[in-house]
């Protein structure tokens, strides 16, 4: 009796993984298709967040007619690389008309984000490519959006969502109640898989 409960768990655990293998598949080409913004703050104090905030909007108004005509990821980075010292100096002009010398840095980097939701949708941990920008010294909380397909301004003109991501992608993304626990396996993973790369 004992070794058939054990098989049965065995069986339960085994098409438990092979059940996750299409979703994690799911959640991969959704990297490669999503271009994030990351801003952190100089700081957790209230200044500090409202400037951060302040910096968001004009970063989000200058990418958003920069990247307007891009039609993927890839040519949405290769635009943002290219302007990459006039995002800077946006920035950093925008903290300096707030009355802060804190100096402004910008890269683009593949990094790590837990699972984040976002109205509707919900982005799946793992890897991401996105457009960084450190305020100072970068130890308040951070704020972060999609600029490709453009999500921080959902009204926007260019690549929607669903344009972008095939229908599988898609369904992950916008039903996330469905694979809540999904969600968590892959951040356990993702998480696990970031402490080694």
């Amino acid at each position: 009796m004992k070794l058939w409960l054990k098989a049965l768990c065995c069986g339960v655990v085994i098409s438990s993984l092979l059940s996750m293998t299409g979703f994690c598949g799911a959640c991969e080409g959704i990297e490669n298709e999503v271009f994030r913004l990351h801003i952190l703050a100089n700081s957790d104090s209230d200044e500090d967040q409202s400037l951060k905030l302040k910096v968001r909007d004009g970063i989000i108004a200058y990418t958003g007619s920069l990247l307007e005509g891009c039609t993927g990821k890839e040519e949405a980075m290769c635009c943002a690389e290219q302007h990459i010292e006039d995002i800077r100096q946006c920035a950093q002009q925008i903290v300096y008309d707030c009355g802060y010398e804190y100096d402004v840095n910008v890269y683009s980097t593949e990094m790590y984000f837990n699972t984040r939701k976002y109205d509707e949708i919900t982005l799946p941990a793992g890897k991401y490519d996105a457009l960084r920008i450190v305020i100072g010294s970068g130890e308040g909380h951070n704020w972060w959006c999609m600029i490709y397909p453009s999500l921080c301004l959902p009204s926007a003109g260019g690549e929607k969502l669903d344009e972008v991501l095939n229908a599988g992608e898609y369904d992950v993304v916008k039903d996330s109640s469905k694979y809540e626990v999904r969600f968590f396996v892959v951040e356990l993973i993702e998480g696990f898989a970031s402490l080694f790369s």
